[in-house]
């Protein structure tokens, strides 16, 4: 259950607004276009295809979606940005991949922030990925090649009428649900290592569960990061009209998806409160542990105590001890001994001390 963290390039504080520098890109990989051009009786799509090619074929009747995996090459993100006229703020916070969840409008264009969660051989993996739609078209920018869209993807080849019918807001809000759904399964795998993890701090604690605790409040952490924000900016966008951008159509389905996100946050909150507690479950058992050790070794210590004390009583060696002189003085010695730490025993017992 062990998990790594990717550390993000802090951002170039002091720099003009909007502005976009080579170092800025240069813990990223280099980018991967894929796209889709449909309408209601039409799907094009295309991956794998040069910056070039995804602006001809923008250029056709439909709304087109473009994908980018990967920021690793500032000529081709500023071919898109230039094409779709792209806000300079907007570009600056693509590339700073340190944002909150939020969502922002503009006269032509909103902009998404969303906080993308994976499971990835066991280590909870957590990108940002950038959406910025206007009309007849959407740019999504992603970290890293993989994501949760597949859904999306899967309903524009099988024909669904409602997105393919839409415009590129209902777009957004696919891509803005598919992250959110994506935090379920995740949630379902964290609920079953805090059951775990939490019968092993009950059972057999070892240094190695506390570690685990440690790791799941961490993780909780980062997921409720990239939720509580989320709430917020799903609301904004629910309530965005300056532009007309957002159908009503679509803010009836953000509904939904505010009701999801707010789901999975009472889920985090909830698993983020066990994983808490499994601290002291843990230290309870320990503590546990060692008083029942400590009793075990005292009430050996307490039968031992009179047999040491008859023991150094004959072992004295005096002169006039008139029980020496008799022949089975060693055996009753050894009686009295025995009678004592059964009797206590006894005790023990019947005061459910054993």
């Amino acid at each position: 259950m062990a998990r790594v963290f990717r550390r993000k390039r802090p951002h170039r504080y002091g720099a003009p607004p909007g502005d976009v520098q080579e170092e800025d890109l240069a813990e990223h990989i280099p980018p991967t276009i894929s796209m889709f051009l449909y309408d209601e009786d039409h799907l094009h799509e295309e991956r794998d295809i040069s910056v070039d090619q995804a602006l001809e074929m923008s250029n056709q009747q439909g709304t087109v979606w473009i994908n980018v995996d990967g920021l690793g090459d500032l000529e081709v993100l500023e071919s898109l940005w230039d094409a779709f006229d792209v806000h300079p703020l907007v570009r600056e916070d693509i590339v700073n991949t340190h944002q909150r969840p939020k969502f922002e409008e503009y006269p032509d264009q909103h902009f998404l922030v969303l906080q993308m969660v994976r499971l990835v051989d066991e280590e909870l993996a957590a990108e940002q990925v950038s959406v910025v739609f206007g009309e007849g078209w959407t740019l999504s920018f992603q970290e890293t090649v993989g994501d949760v869209f597949d859904p999306v993807r899967d309903r524009l080849r099988g024909g669904r009428p409602r997105i393919r019918g839409s415009g590129s807001d209902y777009l957004a809000y696919s891509l803005l649900d598919a992250v959110v759904d994506g935090f379920f399964p995740i949630l379902e795998v964290y609920g079953e290592w805090v059951e775990d993890t939490e019968h092993q701090a009950l059972d057999d604690p070892q240094e190695q569960t506390i570690e685990d605790i440690h790791e799941l409040k961490r993780d909780f952490l980062t997921l409720r990061r990239a939720l509580w924000p989320l709430r917020e900016a799903v609301n904004q966008m629910q309530r965005a009209d300056g532009t007309g951008l957002v159908s009503d159509d679509t803010r009836t389905f953000l509904r939904d998806a505010y009701d999801h996100v707010v789901r999975v946050m009472d889920m985090v909150e909830t698993y983020r409160e066990l994983s808490s507690s499994l601290a002291d479950v843990y230290y309870s058992t320990l503590s546990h542990r060692m008083n029942e050790v400590m009793k075990v070794l005292t009430i050996v210590a307490t039968i031992f105590i009179p047999i040491t004390f008859v023991a150094g009583l004959y072992g004295m060696n005096f002169e006039y001890m008139p029980e020496l002189g008799y022949r089975y003085s060693y055996f009753i010695a050894l009686g009295v001994m025995a009678a004592i730490s059964v009797g206590m025993l006894i005790m023990f017992r019947r005061r459910e001390w054993l």
